[in-house]
């Protein structure tokens, strides 16, 4: 059997839009960000409408970011958001975002998680989880989500991680939008 190495990494453009020494205070400054990921990801061609980020949920300080990277790297696993705790994990060199002495961390992304996410959210260790669009503005374009009920966010919620849904709602939206205007593969649906 040959031997298969997995890499994982940023597309080139990632270093000239994130400026990785800021500071984002509010939940719409986070948001931001995530959308501008999302947008670069559609516009550069490398990936689905999805973007995410992680920061310290008190300081802002920006650990990671993750964009959907499913065909650009091969791997139907690769969605901004688990790209974003891979990233996060790999830099603060844990598996988990809530470690012995660690600050609390958030999730930022730019869709509510799909069924996948949201249950790696659960493992990753962040405590509250910001989303942009909703399920049925990614389900519009034939992205398949799915088992994600009301019960899913319940359940997070009952372990004590915070979900904020319909931050900057249309500015995410509209990223969706441009992806179907750019008749972006819809590789699940």
């Amino acid at each position: 059997m040959p031997h298969i190495a997995l890499s994982i990494d940023y597309p080139a453009w990632v270093d000239g839009l994130v400026d990785w020494d800021r500071v984002y205070v509010t939940d719409e400054e986070r948001m931001r960000l995530a959308i501008a990921v999302s947008r670069a990801n559609v516009e550069h061609a490398t990936g689905g409408p999805f973007g995410a980020a992680i920061v310290e949920s008190e300081t802002g300080r920006l650990v990671a970011v993750g964009m959907n990277s499913v065909v650009r790297l091969h791997n139907c696993t690769l969605h901004g958001e688990m790209m974003a705790f891979m990233m996060a994990q790999q830099r603060l060199r844990s598996f988990t975002l809530a470690g012995p002495g660690m600050p609390a961390h958030e999730l930022v992304t730019s869709c509510e998680p799909c069924a996948m996410c949201l249950g790696a959210i659960l493992w990753s260790g962040v405590r509250r989880v910001l989303c942009g669009a909703a399920r049925g503005d990614a389900t519009h374009l034939r992205f398949e989500e799915g088992p994600v009920f009301p019960e899913s966010y319940a359940y997070l919620e009952d372990r004590g991680i915070s979900i904020v849904h319909n931050v900057l709602r249309e500015e995410a939206r509209a990223v969706l939008e441009l992806y179907r205007a750019r008749s972006g593969p819809v590789y699940n649906g």
